[in-house]
C-alpha cells in the first residue's frame, strides 16, 4: 500500500478545495480528507527544531511497523495478512477513515509534548517486543537442540534409550565402558586398531550396538586411567567417543525437558503472537498520527499562521502516479518558492535558514507531501 498526504492552503474553504481535489483526481485516484486538528504551536524556531525531529521519529516509527510485520510474518508463516488489523479494521479502512485520537492525544498539549508521548509509546512497545523476542527466540533454540538430539545421526544424538544397561561395565573401580561412533567406512579399521590405541584397552571388548546411514555405535571397556588417552587416539583415527553416562532414568528425564521445553516453546510463541498483533496495530496508528504532526508542521512553516489548509491522503492507482503528480504541480505550482506566499516577511525571515521539506524528502514539490509506502508482501 502507498498513500501520499498532501497539504495546499484551503483559502477558508477546506471543503471546498478537497472537493476539487478530488474532483480532479478521480480517474487517478482515491482521495480521502485527512483530518488534521489545530495544536498550540508555540514559536517558529520551535517548530522548525520539531519539524527535523520529526523526520527522525519517521524513520524509527516505520522501522518499528516492520520489525512487527516481521514476526507475524515468521510466527503465522506468512499468513499475517489477517493479522495486520489497526482498531479491528484493515489498513487501507483506517487510513481512509483516519480520525485524529482525542483521547489519547489531547490538542491542547503542545506539538513537542505530543510528539514526546507518541515516541515514548513507541519506544516502550519496542522495549517490550525486543524483550519476548529475545526469551522466545533463547527458548525455540533450546528446544532445537533437544530435538537435534532426538533426530541427528548417532555421533551427535541422544544415546538415552539407545545404550542398555547390559551394554555398559557399572559399579567398577577400574574399568569404565565408552561408547564410540564409528562412520560404517571405517569398521574394519576400528575393529583391527581399537585394542592398541593405548594400553589398558580390555580385548574383545568391542560390541556394536546399533548403526544408522552414516555410524555404527560401538562399546569398548577400558581402565579409567586411560579415557581421556583413548579419546584423543580415537579422535585421530576419525573415531567419535560419545559423552555419554549410563543412567537408567535418563530416558524420562530428556523426555520430560523435551515436553516441558515444548510447551513452553507454544505458550510463548502465542503469547509474542497476540503481543506482535495488537502492538501493530498500537504503533502502524502512532505512524499516522505522526504523519498528521509531520503535515502539520510543514503546513505552518510552508503557509503561515493562522494556520489554513486543506489535507488529503491520496490512493493513486499503480499506473497513474506519475498522472496524479503532474495534476498536483499544475493545480499548485503557483505556490512556488519554499515559504508560500501566505507567510508574513517576519516568520519568512525567522525561518531562511531551514530548508523545510526539501532538506529532509527528495520528493519536494511547491505544496507539503510526504509518503507512506507499506509492503508486507515483500517482507514475506
Amino acid at each position: 500500500m502507498k498513500y501520499t498526504f498532501i497539504s495546499v492552503p484551503a483559502l477558508g474553504d477546506k471543503q471546498n478545495t478537497f472537493l476539487t481535489i478530488r474532483g480532479k483526481l478521480a480517474d487517478y485516484a482515491q482521495t480521502y480528507q485527512y483530518t488534521i486538528p489545530e495544536f498550540k504551536i508555540g514559536t517558529l524556531d520551535a517548530l522548525v527544531l520539531l519539524s527535523d525531529e520529526l523526520v527522525k521519529y519517521d524513520a524509527a516509527f516505520e522501522q518499528s511497523v516492520n520489525k512487527l510485520t516481521d514476526i507475524l510474518t515468521s510466527l503465522n508463516k506468512g499468513q499475517q495478512q489477517e493479522l495486520l488489523l489497526v482498531n479491528e479494521k484493515s489498513l487501507d479502512q483506517f487510513v481512509s477513515s483516519f480520525q485524529w485520537n482525542t483521547m489519547k492525544y489531547r490538542t491542547d498539549k503542545s506539538l513537542q509534548e505530543t510528539t514526546a508521548t507518541l515516541n515514548q509509546e513507541v519506544t516502550a512497545v519496542d522495549n517490550i517486543m525486543k524483550s519476548k523476542l529475545n526469551a522466545y527466540t533463547q527458548t525455540k533454540n533450546a528446544l532445537q537442540a533437544l530435538q537435534r538430539k532426538q533426530t541427528g545421526n548417532l555421533s551427535v544424538r541422544s544415546l538415552n534409550g539407545i545404550v542398555k544397561k547390559q551394554h555398559c561395565v557399572l559399579n567398577s573401580e577400574f574399568l569404565t565402558t565408552l561408547i564410540v561412533a564409528v562412520p560404517k567406512s571405517l569398521y574394519k579399521q576400528w575393529n583391527n586398531k581399537y585394542e592398541t590405541l593405548t594400553d589398558m584397552v580390555v580385548p574383545r571388548s568391542s560390541i556394536k550396538i546399533t548403526e544408522d546411514d552414516e555410524f555404527g555405535l560401538f562399546t569398548v571397556t577400558v581402565f579409567q586411567r586411560v579415557v581421556d588417552e583413548f579419546c584423543h587416539k580415537a579422535r585421530e583415527e576419525r573415531f567419535i567417543p560419545r559423552d555419554f553416562q549410563y543412567d537408567q532414568d535418563a530416558l524420562q528425564t530428556q523426555q520430560r525437558e523435551l515436553e516441558e521445553s515444548e510447551l513452553m516453546e507454544r505458550e510463548q510463541q502465542a503469547e509474542l503472537l497476540r503481543l506482535a498483533k495488537t502492538n501493530f496495530g498500537e504503533i502502524f496508528a502512532s505512524w499516522l498520527h505522526l504523519k498528521a504532526l509531520r503535515v502539520y508542521v510543514e503546513s505552518v512553516l510552508r503557509y503561515g499562521l493562522p494556520p489554513d489548509f486543506c489535507s488529503v491522503a491520496i490512493s493513486a492507482n499503480p499506473k497513474f502516479e506519475k498522472k496524479v503528480d503532474e495534476i498536483m504541480v499544475a493545480q499548485y505550482g503557483r505556490l512556488g518558492g519554499v515559504h508560500g506566499q501566505a507567510i508574513k516577511q517576519q516568520q519568512e525571515e525567522d525561518i531562511l535558514d531551514h530548508d523545510l521539506q526539501s532538506v529532509n524528502d527528495n520528493n519536494y514539490r511547491p505544496y507539503v507531501q510526504f509518503e507512506l509506502v507499506f509492503d508486507a508482501e515483500r517482507r514475506q
